[in-house]
């Protein structure tokens, strides 16, 4: 089978810069050395291009998981120009098509199941899905957005601008051009693509699967560190509208605090979020279904998960009805409704049912645990 043409433009592209980072970059920081001014600007145009990815390209355009401003679309489309991954708009596109059709071989762009070289930098070089490369049709909502559709006429001198000319000015008021030029450009860019080139690649190899195993993709607090919050891409494969990747508060996300911290000031709004119900389901169903698989092969299979399964219908008996409370109490306090004795029975009877639902969701782990060592 003859393969695809090479893209000889993108090879170029990673070819000199890699070189120049893995090379170049090494040889003068141990002969000349870089300055302070110079290693802030690296990690901080580091943060910025690969968050304009993360949280503009990724979750604000491609998934619509909040709203933003005239001016954070502008920063995040100058952002994601720099970080070199293509326009918001063919991003988007392929992106779109990975969701849709995640793990197929023949359809999604850069699939984990045709290797980790395929999925993280294999697919861009070479003309493997020709047809993408024009056909916009899956985000008609962007272009309808003057932002992107300015930032995709305009790319090609928005991402020299902003991958050249932005280095070279800091350089030039830092008294030295080149330095700058080779560590916030060069150096930069190299580090931002091998990072976000790890979600498409390492996030669907390496880590758990808490939510689902209907795909590949994993999560991973590694990767989440390296990755701007995206390494837990497990819980984004099957909640792909919430803003957060981490929906713990201890979970690495900067990505996440951005968006929330921007709404604060009201630059961000509409921020989506899952139902904390949904979450606790696709959590408690993985869990049935590993003890399922692990314990069908014990003699006594039938009577173990028929209890295993009467705890897991209890829980999910419990579960609804705690947060239809939770729901209605929520609905009070929104609207202010002058219901004082309806809403202190109502939180009496949220808390109640919460702590049950906890001591049941102990009984719950507590037997799966056991049960599922035993296979």
């Amino acid at each position: 089978m003859k393969k695809p043409r090479l893209i000889i433009t993108n090879i170029l592209v990673f070819v000199i810069t890699g070189l120049i980072a893995l090379l170049l970059v090494p040889y003068i920081a141990f002969t000349q050395g870089f300055d302070g001014a110079e290693i802030i600007a690296c990690i901080t145009l580091i943060y910025f291009s690969g968050m304009s990815i993360t949280a503009g390209y990724h979750r604000l355009w491609a998934h619509k998981a909040y709203e933003a401003n005239s001016v954070v679309r502008a920063v995040l489309a100058v952002g994601g120009a720099m970080a070199l991954q293509n326009s918001i708009l063919h991003w988007v596109s392929d992106h779109r098509i990975h969701h849709r059709h995640v793990d197929d071989n023949d359809k999604d762009p850069y699939s984990a199941k045709r290797g980790f070289w395929y999925s993280h930098m294999g697919w861009m070089l070479r003309e493997y899905q020709v047809d993408r490369y024009s056909d916009y049709s899956n985000c008609k909502d962007l272009q309808k957005d003057k932002i992107v559709v300015w930032q995709h006429k305009y790319y090609l001198p928005i991402m020299l601008i902003s991958n050249f000319g932005i280095p070279m000015l800091l350089g030039w008021l830092n008294g030295d051009i080149f330095g700058m030029l080779l560590l916030a450009g060069f150096f930069r860019l190299v580090v931002v693509h091998q990072v976000t080139f790890f979600i498409n690649s390492l996030a669907h190899i390496w880590g758990r699967q808490p939510y689902t195993d209907k795909n590949t993709a994993r999560d991973n607090d590694i990767l989440a560190f390296f990755t701007f919050g995206e390494g837990y891409h497990n819980y984004h494969h099957i909640f792909e509208y919430d803003y957060r990747n981490g929906i713990k508060w201890w979970q690495f996300d900067p990505t996440k605090w951005l968006i929330r911290g921007l709404s604060f000031i009201g630059w961000t709004k509409n921020l989506r979020r899952c139902p904390e119900e949904r979450i606790e389901k696709a959590k408690m169903a993985m869990q049935l279904q590993r003890a399922q698989k692990s314990l069908s092969v014990l003699p006594n299979a039938d009577e173990i998960l028929h209890s295993l399964q009467q705890e897991y219908d209890l829980i999910l008996h419990k579960m609804a009805e705690m947060y239809a409370t939770k729901k209605r109490l929520m609905e009070i306090r929104k609207h202010k409704l002058k219901r004082n004795y309806e809403k202190l029975e109502l939180d009496f009877k949220y808390r109640e049912l919460k702590y049950n639902l906890e001591l049941q969701k102990q009984k719950w782990l507590q037997l799966y645990q056991v049960k599922y060592q035993m296979a």
